[in-house]
C-alpha cells in the first residue's frame, strides 16, 4: 500500500476518521498486522471487532478488540468483583489486543492517542450492534520493554499493575514466558467499576447477565436429579464421623470435571466457588453455624479412589443427556499436558486425552496416554466411554485420522467424524486431493463469469 508523506500540522490530526473493517479488507488487514506487529499474529479467540484509521483515504493505524482474559489479578482488584461476577460479567469487557499505528512517529507523534481516543468513542455502540450488548470497560496489555504507553495515557487508560508473565498454553494450562506486561484499563463510561461489582443490575442490564453460566452452569433443581442417580452407588468408606456424604462428593466431582477440572486440586478449586444453593443442591450436610462447605482436596481424594468409575461415568453420561442432550451434538477430542503432574517416575507430565462438548464447552471425559505411546490407541477407548447420541459428530485432529477410530465412530457408535488431514499421511492425502480435484462438493453459488456482486 502506497501513503504520501504527512507533515506535521496543528489541524491534520481533525482530519483522521475511524470506521469497522470491511469483509473484503480482511487479507490485506491481516497481512499488515503480521508482518509489522510485533506479536506477529492476527489471530484472536471468540467475539472481537476490527477497525481501521484512515487519513485522506489511506490507512494509518489498524486495531482490533476482542474478548477480555479470563483472570487478571490486577484487573479483579481494581474493579472489586467477586469470582462469580467475574464469569457472569466478562463480557462487558474488552481487550484491545492489537494495535499499529502505520505511521512514523515523528510525523504525526499524536496520531496514535487521536485514533484510539475515536474508536473508543464509539466501541461499545458497535459492540452491541455487532454483538448484542454493550462494554463498559476497555483493558490493554503494554510491553514497557518496547513502549511506555503514553497513548494509551493520553487517552484515558489507567496502569493498575503488571501481570504474572503467563500465557495460555492449552485450554486449562499455563505456561509462564517471563516477559510481565503492564496493564492499563479504561472505562467507557464513568460507573464501571463500580456497575461491575454491584450487587444487583439495574433491570435494563439484568436481563443479560441472566443469559450468561456463572461459575456452575446448571440450577438447584438439575443438580438434586443428579443426587438421586448417585446415590445407587455404594460407599465403600467405613467408619463414624464422616462429615461428607459420598453422593455429594460425587456430585460435586461430576459438576466440576464437567466444567474442565482435569485432577483432584483443581476439583477441590472449583467446588470452593459453589453457592450454598448449589452445595445444599447438591446434598451437603450444614454445620452447626448453618453453612454447607464443600470437600476438601483430601475428602476427594479418599472417595474418588475408591469409587467404581466406571459406574460413575455411565450415571453422569445418563444424567447429562436428560439436561443438555443439545451439548453432545458435537464433540472435540484433544489431547493435553497435565501442568505440574512430572514430579515423580521419569519426570515427564501426564498427557490426557479429552472429550469436550463444542457448545457448551463442558469436559464429557478424560483417560490418561500412556507413556512411550500416544493418543491413538487412548481414542476409541475414550469414545466408548462418554455419552454419544446417533448422530454426533466427532471432531479430532490430524493424528487421530485413523482407519480403526473411523470405524470405532461410524460402524460401533453410530456416529460421524469430521477429522484433520495431513501431508505426512501420503497415501489417504493423495487419495483425498484427488476426490477434491474432481469437486466432490456441489461448486458454489455466486456471480457468473464477468460480473460482480454488490455489497447491501
Amino acid at each position: 500500500m502506497k501513503r504520501k508523506d504527512l507533515t506535521p500540522d496543528g489541524d491534520i490530526l481533525k482530519k483522521v476518521t475511524v470506521r469497522l473493517l470491511a469483509n473484503d479488507e480482511r487479507e490485506l488487514f491481516d497481512e499488515l498486522i503480521i508482518s509489522k506487529h510485533y506479536l506477529s499474529s492476527a489471530r484472536v479467540g471468540g467475539r472481537s471487532l476490527r477497525y481501521v484509521a484512515e487519513l485522506d483515504g489511506k490507512w494509518v493505524a489498524l486495531a482490533i478488540f476482542s474478548g477480555a482474559s479470563f483472570s487478571l489479578k490486577p484487573r479483579d482488584q481494581a474493579i472489586g468483583w467477586s469470582a462469580r461476577q467475574r464469569i457472569r460479567r466478562l463480557n462487558f469487557v474488552v481487550n484491545n489486543s492489537r494495535y499499529l499505528v502505520l505511521t512514523e512517529r515523528q510525523k504525526l507523534p499524536n496520531l496514535a492517542s487521536r485514533a484510539m481516543a475515536l474508536m473508543l468513542r464509539r466501541l461499545s455502540r458497535d459492540w452491541k450492534t455487532k454483538w448484542g450488548h454493550d462494554v463498559f470497560l476497555v483493558e490493554s496489555f503494554v510491553d514497557e520493554s518496547r513502549h511506555h504507553g503514553t497513548s494509551y495515557r493520553a487517552c484515558g487508560f489507567k496502569a493498575v499493575g503488571l501481570t504474572a508473565g503467563y500465557k495460555r498454553s492449552a485450554r486449562d494450562f499455563y505456561e509462564k514466558h517471563g516477559e510481565p506486561k503492564q496493564l492499563y484499563l479504561r472505562e467507557l463510561r464513568p460507573d464501571a467499576f463500580k456497575l461491575l461489582q454491584q450487587g444487583r443490575w439495574p433491570e435494563e442490564l439484568k436481563k443479560h447477565e441472566e443469559n450468561i453460566a456463572g461459575p456452575c452452569p446448571w440450577r438447584a433443581p438439575d443438580l438434586e436429579s443428579l443426587l438421586d442417580l448417585l446415590a445407587t452407588l455404594k460407599d465403600s468408606r467405613k467408619g463414624h464421623g464422616l462429615q461428607h456424604r459420598q453422593r455429594f462428593v460425587l456430585g460435586c466431582t461430576a459438576v466440576a470435571v464437567l466444567m474442565g477440572a482435569s485432577s483432584y486440586r483443581a476439583i477441590a478449586d472449583v467446588c470452593s466457588q459453589f453457592t450454598q444453593r448449589q452445595l445444599k443442591a447438591l446434598g451437603a450436610t450444614p454445620r452447626d453455624d448453618g453453612k454447607y462447605r464443600s470437600p476438601s482436596y483430601a475428602t476427594f481424594y479418599r472417595v474418588l479412589t475408591k469409587v467404581d468409575v466406571g459406574m460413575l461415568d455411565e450415571i453422569i453420561g445418563r444424567w447429562l443427556l436428560t439436561q443438555e442432550p443439545a451439548a453432545l451434538e458435537r464433540i472435540a477430542l484433544d489431547g493435553k499436558t497435565l501442568r505440574g503432574s512430572g514430579g515423580s517416575g521419569d519426570g515427564k507430565p501426564l498427557q490426557l486425552l479429552s472429550a469436550v462438548t463444542h457448545r457448551l464447552g463442558l469436559t464429557l471425559g478424560q483417560v490418561a496416554i500412556k507413556k512411550k505411546s500416544n493418543e491413538i490407541p487412548a481414542f476409541p477407548k475414550l469414545l466408548k466411554r462418554i455419552p454419544l447420541a446417533e448422530g454426533t459428530v466427532i471432531t479430532a485432529d490430524a493424528m487421530n485420522c485413523q482407519q480403526e477410530s473411523a470405524r470405532v465412530i461410524t460402524q460401533e457408535l453410530g456416529c460421524e467424524y469430521v477429522v484433520g488431514l495431513k501431508g505426512n499421511q501420503g497415501g489417504i492425502f493423495k487419495q483425498a486431493k484427488h476426490l477434491l480435484d474432481k469437486q466432490v462438493f456441489p461448486p458454489r453459488q455466486g456471480p457468473a463469469m464477468g460480473e460482480t456482486s454488490r455489497k447491501a
